[in-house]
């Protein structure tokens, strides 16, 4: 089979076209049936493994309307690659676009944290922070330090409460009515074996986002302390300390000081 047949041949996987010129198969010389049990199995396949890796968002919308967005996805976009760990990394932005599921606004950012905890899944392993680390620092010091997130670290945000409906439609707290709908934020890692969704308090994202990127305690705290009156150091790196999201410590150096400064 030539390169041309054998792009045309793939192309054709993902279009209601009819099978490339040239094919052929053994019982006959018009493959249109058997050319369709081809593409018939790439959507299925494709298909379960999106539902595979956004399990939460099928059980919400339940699996017919799941296996129809889906489809449509999968025609859209096809794989890049023969590997499909991150295939979908990019379903729920299409799902944001998709029509027939406007109406469910938080569903997209529910499939945002599912996408997350799946890179968390396959991320390095690493030995999170021992919290006698920062008992041991001169408390004159604290603001001075930098922390050096885990590997399987991500901080999620939504201006809906996704991550107390994905707890929900995951088992990971009782099916109740939501009555309060403000947005949420999380800390997802996986600081042992198992992948861990932390809620984060008021102004916890704005913290951990900084001290993520490289900005010391100090400099977090206050930004956070800025863009939220609410926030709360101690109750904050409690959480940090209890979610295994920072692995090491060390302070700052006057040169990074200058940079940051």
């Amino acid at each position: 089979m030539s390169a041309a047949t054998q792009t045309a041949f793939a192309a054709g996987l993902f279009a209601a076209t009819p099978p490339p010129a040239g094919l052929t198969a053994w019982n006959s010389r018009a493959p249109e049936r058997r050319y369709g049990v081809y593409r018939n199995n790439v959507s299925a396949s494709l298909t379960g493994a999106l539902s595979s890796r956004f399990p939460v968002a099928e059980r919400i919308v339940g699996l017919e309307f799941f296996r129809a967005m889906a489809q449509a996805f999968v025609l859209l976009h096809p794989p890049r690659s023969p590997l499909l760990l991150a295939y979908g990394d990019d379903f729920p932005d299409f799902v944001a676009a998709f029509e027939p599921a406007r109406d469910i606004a938080y569903l997209p950012d529910v499939m945002r944290l599912e996408v997350a905890r799946g890179r968390a899944y396959h991320a390095a392993d690493a030995a999170p922070l021992d919290p006698q680390a920062l008992a041991a620092v001169d408390p004159a010091r604290l603001g001075d330090l930098v922390f050096t997130p885990h590997p399987a670290l991500s901080i999620f945000s939504s201006p809906h409460p996704a991550v107390s409906i994905w707890a929900m439609n995951a088992g990971e707290r009782p099916l109740t009515p939501l009555e309060c709908w403000d947005g949420e934020d999380a800390l997802v890692v996986r600081p042992q074996m198992i992948v861990e969704v932390t809620p984060l308090p008021p102004g916890g994202a704005i913290f951990h986002r900084l001290l993520a990127v490289g900005e010391t305690l100090g400099l977090a705290a206050e930004a956070a302390m800025a863009a939220e009156e609410r926030f709360d150091l101690s109750t904050n790196l409690a959480v940090l300390l209890r979610s295994g999201a920072f692995t090491a410590i060390r302070e700052e150096n006057p040169d990074e000081h200058r940079h940051h400064a």
